[in-house]
Parts: C-alpha cells; structure tokens; sequence
C-alpha cells in the first residue's frame, strides 16, 4: 500500500480491495530486457511465472549474485552448457539475479549463492534442486539429461 495521503478511507479502500482479491502484489524486478535470445535466458521478478513456471518447456535455472565468486565461476560452464542444449525445443537454461528480483513461487528457495534449480514441465511446483556434484559442463549436463521430460538427441554413453 503506498496511497499519497494516508486516512482511514485509504486503509478501508485498500482492505476492501485486498479482499475482494483486486490488488496486485508488488515484485521486484529488474526491466524486462528487451533482446532474450542468447544461450542463457534472463529471468527477472515480472518475467519469473511466464519463463521458469511456462508448463510447455523444462527448466534449468540458476539463482545467482552478482558479487559471488562462486558464481563467477561458473558463468562460462553455465553460458557453454546453455550452447550445448540452445537447440533442444522444450528445455530452456536461464538465469536470475536472485538480490535484484523477487522469485515469486514458494518451491524456488534460494539460502545461498548459486542455487540452481531444475523445473520438470509437468511438475512445475516440484523443482529439484542441483545438490552434491561439481559445477562443470559434465555433472550440470548429466543432471539435465537424468531430468529432462524429453531431449530431441540421445542421451551420450559415459
């Protein structure tokens, strides 16, 4: 609530409001970017239900900070990993800064630097975490491929 002059009408107006379900929750966000065609997708606060929660595709996202080593890192496997699956229809790898967006579903927590998340398309509400193996282009694709609902190519023989 952010009502310019603040009185009883703009507290009853704003609790009728709430009720009736009329209100809109405020979500932190970053400007939508205009140009979202690399091999790593962007995600912000606004666009976090339509890409990561989207039923159609499976999701790899990572929750990261600008500041966090750890996360600088593992940029350059991340951006190779998203150019590896860049032709696969129906998965998308993307990325969120998690200090300058809201992550808007409850299943999504993220307690440290990075968080990477995997959303099944049919289990959106049910994403498994990227727990326990080394953050390379091999242990991040096997996570994918032991996941993923479908990949167009055959998975590779270890």
């Amino acid at each position: 609530m952010e009502p310019e002059e603040f009185d009883s009408d703009a507290l009853r107006q704003f609790v009728l409001a709430f009720k009736k379900g009329k209100l809109k929750p405020i979500v932190k966000s970053q400007p939508v970017p205009k140009n979202n065609k690399g091999p790593v997708k962007v995600v912000v606060g606004k666009t976090f239900d339509t890409i990561v929660m989207d039923p159609k595709n499976d999701v790899l996202i990572e929750f990261y900070a600008p500041w966090c080593g750890h996360c600088k890192k593992l940029e350059p496997v991340y951006t190779e990993l998203g150019k590896k699956y860049k032709n696969e229809k129906n998965l998308v790898i993307a990325k969120m800064d998690a200090t300058a967006n809201d992550v808007t579903n409850d299943h999504y927590k993220v307690e440290g630097f990075p968080t990477i998340y995997f959303a099944p398309r049919d289990k959106k509400n049910n994403p498994i975490k990227f727990e326990g193996g080394d953050r390379d282009l091999e242990h991040l694709s096997k996570f994918i491929e032991e996941h993923a609902s479908k990949l167009s190519r055959t998975k590779e023989e270890l």
